[in-house]
């Protein structure tokens, strides 16, 4: 089965990314899976500590998931996949679509601020010739029912 990988994190855009690749899902039998990175400086505290925070940090992704889930769930019928990496996140962004080759799609959201689309967009635009799937940046500002009638 063809999936769409969408990158959650805390930011605005994200918000558009999940919808987006949800009703694409939806409308084409694919599957989702949501991939959550937790960068390395996080944990660069003692090994106990660290620990704990690694915990919370999954806590957090988890709890924020399971809003997404329910909506693609009760809303379009999809069943999404977690996935839960450390490191840097472009590199585990391009690890994952080399370990699943069920991904078929990298969907991110763009961010509207003066300071650009964002670190995802602008480092994994910069490499897009050389990835082995499409991208699909979502503008943030878009609005649901735009995005519903696109998709």
């Amino acid at each position: 089965m063809r999936k769409f990988l969408v990158v959650l994190d805390d930011s605005r855009e994200c918000l558009n990314a999940m919808r987006f690749a949800a009703l694409r899902a939806a409308h084409t039998g694919a599957g989702v899976t949501i991939l959550s990175v937790i960068p390395p400086e996080e944990f660069q505290h003692w090994i106990g500590v660290g620990d704990i925070m690694r915990a919370e940090a999954r806590e957090r992704i988890e709890a924020h998931f399971e809003v997404f889930a329910k909506w693609m769930r009760d809303r379009q019928g999809i069943e999404p996949q977690l996935v839960i990496r450390e490191g840097e996140p472009v590199s585990e962004i391009l690890d994952q679509i080399k370990e699943d080759t069920e991904i078929g799609v990298l969907v991110l959201g763009a961010g509207t601020d003066k300071s650009g689309p964002g670190p995802l967009v602008t480092q994994l635009s910069k490499t897009s010739g050389n990835l082995p799937i499409p991208i699909t940046i979502v503008p943030g500002e878009m609005s649901k029912e735009r995005l519903e009638a696109i998709t």
